[in-house]
């Protein structure tokens, strides 16, 4: 079964795609469910984790999806808050849908978020793709990543909130490796972390 965590009286699921990113302060905060890397792994882990937890009589209150995620605006090593996210991979334009919108589902271009936390906003863009140098042209939000929008799709078809956090691991220069990305994992690790300890006060405030 999934692990729900307790905090600010709440149930909260939390969500992570890889072991790189839940770093030891991480591990000592929560166990997180583990997706792997892209919309497909976040999607399917995250509907089947919530559809056993709602069997079982323990749908979370609220998921929390966080993680590393690359960006052209945002400082490197700093922490944001999910204010909206969006799929920058679907394109049905041709067909007169707006970019971004699935067809024959009703959803906006971008999804907005649970923001309970005192910490900056940015908007994310999720897809398949590792992005770097000149493609952050092409993208309009801040920050880019591969699971939020899956996950946020999973938690709306279970009727379960969803907020995001991300710290900026790489960008907006061009990605020439792996190193490029796991370089400050272990400080977003730290700052995460931190961010987390916050949601027990703003949950109980809530």
């Amino acid at each position: 079964m999934p692990p729900v965590e307790r905090i600010g009286g709440r149930r909260l699921l939390f969500v992570m795609a890889v072991e790189a990113e839940y770093g030891p302060h991480l591990r000592t905060r929560f166990t997180p469910l583990m997706t792997g890397v892209g919309p497909v792994e976040a999607a399917m882990t995250t509907a089947v984790a919530l559809h056993d937890l709602e069997a079982a009589g323990q749908r979370p209150d609220m998921v929390v999806c966080l993680g590393s995620a690359g960006s052209r605006r945002c400082a490197l090593g700093e922490i944001f808050q999910v204010t909206s996210v969006g799929w920058r991979d679907m394109d049905a334009s041709l067909l007169g849908f707006p970019k971004g919108v699935t067809p024959f589902i009703d959803h906006p271009p971008a999804l907005p978020l649970a923001t309970p936390l005192a910490l900056p906003g940015a908007s994310l863009s999720t897809g398949a793709n590792i992005v770097g140098g000149d493609a952050y042209a092409a993208i309009e939000a801040d920050m880019v990543d591969m699971e939020t929008f899956a996950v946020a799709r999973a938690c709306a078809r279970h009727d379960v909130p969803l907020m995001g956090l991300r710290g900026i691991s790489d960008g907006p220069g061009e990605i020439s490796g792996i190193d490029d990305w796991t370089a400050l994992l272990h400080l977003l690790d730290e700052r995460l972390a931190l961010a987390v300890d916050g949601l027990e006060g703003a949950l109980i405030a809530a």
